[in-house]
């Protein structure tokens, strides 16, 4: 009984340290730019860069597909970033792309909603809850503002609402930016 128990414990740790250098040596790690572009990227799986997503768009950067001024969600900071992480020269945001704005939630008008669910299967990111026939609602916490729900909906219920600036979300303007809009989107514009 005790061999056998001696036996098994031996086999079992040579399998695991085999099991061990298997992971080690046959480790499959994705490129480390890669990663650290996505990292810089706001994520928002948007694709107003061209792409389906953020990581998809930073693996375009590496391989010399997309430059790196196509992402208007990150805007004008995030292009500093990747061009100083890259040591590239900064470029201002491509137009084409679109603009840079301030951030925005999607809001659903759950009087107007008519539970198509077409927004639920554009969301890129799973932040919109409702059934078939039944009123949806965003969770807000989870938009990316993205605004990819707002075409497909046919009875055009959702609207694009500044996010609301509160301590946690409040950001120093950047330098020679315009603050008007920052203060206007402020809960109390006096105290700003």
């Amino acid at each position: 009984m005790l061999t056998a128990i001696i036996a098994i414990s031996g086999l079992a740790a040579g399998f695991g340290l085999l099991l061990g250098f298997a992971a080690v040596r046959f480790r499959s790690e994705g490129d480390p730019v890669v990663e650290r572009i996505d990292s810089l990227l706001p994520q928002t799986q948007c694709a107003q860069c061209g792409f389906p997503g953020c990581k998809p768009y930073a693996e375009a950067i590496v391989d010399g597909a997309a430059d790196i001024n196509r992402c208007p969600p990150g805007g004008e900071a995030t292009i500093r970033a990747l061009a100083d992480l890259l040591e590239r020269d900064a470029k201002p945001l491509d137009p084409e792309r679109g603009e840079e704005r301030l951030p925005a939630l999607a809001v659903i008008d759950e009087d107007l909603c008519i539970g198509c669910t077409l927004c639920i299967q554009a969301c890129p990111v799973d932040a919109i809850l409702g059934a078939a026939k039944l009123m949806h609602t965003v969770i807000a916490s989870e938009c990316t503002g993205c605004e990819l729900c707002i075409e497909p909906c046919p009875v055009d219920c959702i609207e694009m609402v500044p996010e609301t600036v509160t301590l946690g979300t409040w950001r120093w303007p950047k330098p020679g930016a315009d603050t008007s809009a920052v203060i206007a989107a402020s809960p109390n514009p006096a105290s700003a």
